[in-house]
């Protein structure tokens, strides 16, 4: 019934045509209606377009070709309600929503938005839209250091290895955004810089030439993984010719092209972090970089031959493989049994009391560490986190243990036999993947909890110089450990 809600009642005149006495045409031509008083009362700028004593303030139109109609449907509702529902906005719609905000000047809205997107950056969008956001971004809104949108995109984009983002998701944009706000800056990267170049080539020839061309240049450039198999077995210089003759026959027409759409890349590369091999047998013959840009960079290496670059830029996560990271039987309690290669650790019947058991890796210097831990089988009280060797003893509960660091299945985090961080996160159950992150250049540790990540551990500074992965378990406790391999 009218006049019980005053929103609810202005609700009634959202692009209602029965009240309208002005039409908004849309980008995509479809025409809304809206009442002129109420939008120019609640925006600045429709106020300045509605009644500026020119046409359109006698005109029952009004023009806004940049905005589509789903858009402005939304701005209209908060024009006349002053709030919009949280699910309204997507993935697909919340970059114009908020360039529309900011072109009516729309303070609140734009703050509310910015919420939302950072909500929804830590939950759904993490997974599936990263690239495509971040090139939409980059066309459609300024790029200064205080964009918000910006600024959480590059932190999530750059612990994503570039190799397992499909060709296409992220523009050519996109891409010169995401290396040039990276470029030589101390933030977390996952990618090696060769990878990085291999991404740039491979996406440039994908933007300009054939199909044959596209297809034909993933096989000239092999990812930084499968370069060290041609390297162990001395593939390299035969790579090199066979890219040297196939290009001259199949991309002398394209590669040309090729240099030009890189050339807005290419200043962001840092080629220093590269093997001299590689550049010798893998880039250079593919003939789509200068001269120049060559021989600076043999300058670079020449300099730098006694340095001790680590191959990625800024602070390296190490990506660990299913071959080196495994339990290890000489760090592991007298009861507990190893299995299948070394991925699990079983609690048999005889271990009635907690003991402990480490991987085989140890995480040594200033980088940042991630694996991932299954529970296939829980027992009362497991236990998951980082030790180190000394004074540490697997026949009983790191927890315990002033060299043990592990967050519990009680949902809390212990170390030294003392508890903190009491409910740090729900409790752990058969088939609960807890994802250990170790920045050992803050000096932090965190976990994610099934997916769901939570802040780091309050009171956990101290790590000394070299840790290893460990778990803390009992019968009939059973545990898997892997890689952690963030999906996009």
């Amino acid at each position: 019934m009218k006049g019980n809600s005053l929103e609810e009642d202005l609700k009634l005149l959202i692009n209602n045509p029965r009240y309208y006495d002005i039409e908004i045409l849309c980008e995509d031509e479809m025409k809304l209606y809206g009442c002129r008083m109420i939008l120019a009362a609640r925006s600045e700028v429709l106020h300045s377009l509605l009644y500026n004593g020119m046409k359109e303030s006698y005109e029952k139109q009004i023009s806004f070709p940049k905005i589509n109609s789903s858009v402005m449907k939304m701005i209209l509702e908060y024009l006349h309600t002053g709030s919009i529902k949280d699910e309204m906005l997507t993935k697909d719609n919340i970059i114009e929503f908020f360039n529309a905000a900011d072109y009516f000047q729309l303070s609140d809205l734009q703050e509310f938005i910015k919420k939302i997107f950072k909500n929804n950056l830590e939950k759904d969008y993490a997974n599936n839209c990263l690239p495509e956001l971040l090139s939409k971004v980059v066309k459609t809104m300024s790029l200064t250091e205080d964009n918000i949108f910006l600024s959480l995109l590059i932190e999530k984009i750059s612990i994503i290895p570039l190799n397992i983002i499909e060709f296409g998701r992220l523009s050519i944009e996109g891409l010169q955004c995401l290396l040039s706000c990276t470029y030589e800056k101390k933030i977390p990267f996952a990618t090696p810089e060769y990878d990085v170049f291999r991404y740039c080539a491979i996406l440039a020839v994908k933007k300009i030439s054939s199909d044959n061309a596209y297809n034909d240049i993933i096989k000239r450039l092999p990812t930084s993984e499968q370069l060290k198999q041609l390297e162990q077995f001395e593939q390299l210089e035969q790579l090199g010719s066979l890219n040297s003759v196939q290009l001259e026959k199949k991309f002398i027409t394209d590669h040309q092209k090729v240099a030009k759409v890189l050339e807005s890349l290419i200043e962001f590369i840092d080629f220093r972090q590269i093997k001299s091999e590689i550049l010798v047998n893998i880039i250079e013959p593919l003939g789509i970089i200068s001269d120049k840009t060559i021989l600076n960079i043999y300058r670079f290496k020449s300099l730098l031959s006694k340095s001790n670059n680590s191959g990625i830029r800024g602070i390296p996560i190490y990506r660990f493989n299913n071959t080196n990271l495994v339990f290890d039987e000489s760090g592991c309690g007298s009861n507990l049994i190893i299995e299948d290669g070394g991925k699990v650790v079983q609690a048999p019947i005889s271990c009635v009391t907690h003991q402990s058991a480490r991987a085989n890796v140890i995480l040594d210097n200033n980088g940042i560490f991630e694996w991932d831990v299954i529970i296939e089988k829980t027992c009362k009280y497991i236990y998951v986190g980082v030790c180190s060797t000394e004074n540490f003893s697997y026949e009983s509960f790191a927890g315990n243990q002033s060299t043990g660091w592990v967050v519990g299945s009680c949902g809390s985090c212990g170390n030294s036999g003392k508890w903190s961080n009491l409910n740090y996160c729900p409790s752990l159950k058969d088939g609960t993947k807890i994802t250990v992150h170790l920045d050992l250049y803050k000096k932090t540790c965190s976990f994610t909890i099934n997916g769901e990540k939570y802040s780091d551990v309050l009171g956990w500074n101290d790590f000394p110089s070299k840790l290893y992965p460990v778990v803390s378990l009992y019968h009939p406790g059973r545990l898997r450990i892997q890689p952690h391999q963030k999906k996009v």
